[in-house]
């Protein structure tokens, strides 16, 4: 009973750890998807957290029972030998882009926060990552049971202290001039694009754990865990709302005003989401790289993080604004076919 519980906790903070990255923890996404349409946010989180726990625990279910050894298996077995083929080849090129995005994250952090340069913090990062990732999704599981915590914990002081300002409420009766039919379609674009860039992880994890129920667990775990979380940054932004939509961090400025400390955990925290990502991202691209090169793990993750290096050079700004809309189009694609495939494997 103890080890299935340490593994249904192991698969929910590492799902958790790898959909909550530095969108999330900016709180750019949770006003972008959700916020924003006022009192349709809250309607709009539940159905993104009932999306979580049925895809999420589909997709771990199915890389399980055909034991795959990356996304691209999985991708095989849904989508057919030819058409799983060229989706893993877009996914590819989709995960080098997010992983650069995330590495482009990081050494941001370090030059705006820590007073360490843009290419130091880079450099940091990727030396934390290669050390990390020698011991596979061993280390992606222990890192994220220390910073999922960690995020709970922040969440839990921020919507403690949303509920004792004036306006707490305002998330149920909050107006909104946006559309009806974009306030509907945002929990899907949401779940498209962090459920697609979560198979990198998802697949090996599934892969490894054998018992069903186990997985299940796990996922109904985790995606309760991110729907709190997304329900909690959204009341919080909603008693700020609209003024707070001029910041680039809108949870920063909540941040602020529960004192130094906490802004400087709550900075930590941004690092660490991405971190978590980061390793994530690179343990999946290389897993799908060595199933086609069959080099060492340790060369391809040497190339993995050679190549993010130098697309970030680009910077995080310009890489987030152009590639994310990209790739949020092609995930509700992706999205689209793996519910209208869903009876064609008996999971």
């Amino acid at each position: 009973m103890l080890k299935r519980t340490g593994k249904v906790l192991q698969i929910a903070s590492t799902y958790m750890g790898t959909i909550v990255g530095a969108g999330f923890a900016t709180g750019q996404e949770i006003l972008q998807f959700f916020t924003r349409f006022g009192y349709w946010g809250t309607l709009t989180i539940a159905i993104a957290t009932a999306m979580f726990i049925w895809l999420g625990s589909k997709m771990m279910l199915i890389s399980s029972d055909i034991q795959a050894k990356s996304y691209e298996d999985l991708n095989k077995a849904l989508f057919g030998e030819k058409y799983g083929r060229w989706i893993s080849h877009f996914m590819l090129v989709v995960l080098l882009g997010v992983t650069a995005v995330m590495l482009a994250g990081a050494g941001t952090i370090f030059y705006e926060n820590w007073n360490i340069s843009y290419q130091a913090g880079l450099l940091i990062t990727i030396a934390a990552c290669y050390f990390l990732l020698r011991k596979g999704m061993k280390a992606i599981l222990t890192v994220n049971a220390i910073v999922v915590p960690l995020m709970l914990l922040f969440t839990v002081v921020v919507i403690v202290d949303t509920f004792h300002t004036p306006g707490a409420g305002r998330f149920i009766s909050l107006p909104s001039d946006h559309s009806v039919w974009a306030a509907w379609a945002s929990p899907f674009l949401y779940t498209a694009f962090n459920l697609s860039m979560s198979q990198a992880v998802l697949v090996p994890l599934g892969a490894e754990i054998r018992d069903r129920k186990t997985i299940i667990l796990g996922s109904w775990v985790g995606s309760i865990g991110i729907g709190f979380m997304l329900l909690a940054g959204h009341i919080a932004l909603s008693v700020h709302m609209p003024g707070i939509q001029q910041y680039a961090i809108p949870m920063g400025g909540i941040a602020k005003q529960l004192g130094q400390t906490v802004q400087f955990i709550y900075v930590f925290l941004i690092f660490a989401e991405i971190f978590t990502t980061l390793i994530a991202d690179i343990y999946g691209l290389t897993l799908q790289l060595q199933e086609r090169l069959k080099w060492s793990r340790s060369m391809l993750t040497i190339l993995v993080l050679l190549s993010c290096f130098v697309a970030s050079q680009i910077g995080f700004g310009p890489l987030l604004s152009t590639l994310y809309p990209i790739f949020g189009l092609v995930s509700l694609g992706w999205l689209y076919l793996i519910i209208r495939k869903r009876m064609a494997i008996k999971t």
